[in-house]
């Protein structure tokens, strides 16, 4: 488990919470201590630059990348008045550097086991085993569970 990572798990800490987040705070990471994160998180490069809303919920084994921006499409509005409700990263999903995922209204939820590319900007919910792209995201293609063929591993198929 990366320092970073170990930092986020700690963050609630009652005796040194705050201290955690001022350490997290060096590293350009902001991981309120209302986030809901699951077990075996993964954030590589330190996570630098790294922003998640206070409703946010990551599943288990969620990688994250630098550059990371889970929120609001809305930011000028207060969040009394936003139409935001939460954002859910489901199991497995992997998030890549630079990406931002942004809620408009109501629960955007993230299917498990998907894939959102470098740098793309999704603004809407996806299904299980996708692979998003662009800006605005677009699903590009699916992820395949591989068989006892290819040693487990997943097959990446284009959109249809």
């Amino acid at each position: 488990m990366s320092l970073v990572t170990s930092l986020i798990y700690r963050r609630r800490s009652r005796l040194f919470g705050r201290l955690v987040q001022e350490a997290l705070a060096l590293y350009g990471v902001e991981v309120p201590a209302a986030a809901e994160i699951g077990p075996g998180l993964s954030v590589f490069h330190r996570g630098f630059g790294t922003v998640l809303h206070p409703f946010t919920t990551l599943g288990a084994n969620v990688t994250l990348y630098n550059g990371v921006t889970i929120g609001r499409a809305d930011p000028w509005v207060p969040q009394e008045e936003s139409a935001m409700r939460r954002v859910v990263l489901e199991d497995g999903v992997m998030v890549c550097a630079g990406a931002k995922i942004v809620c408009k209204s109501g629960v955007l939820t993230v299917g498990a086991g998907t894939i959102i590319g470098a740098n793309a900007v999704l603004t809407r919910s996806t299904g299980p085993d996708e692979i998003w792209a662009g800006a605005p995201a677009k699903k590009v293609g699916v992820r395949k569970a591989g068989g006892r063929e290819n040693g487990g591993a997943r097959e990446y198929l284009p959109a249809r």
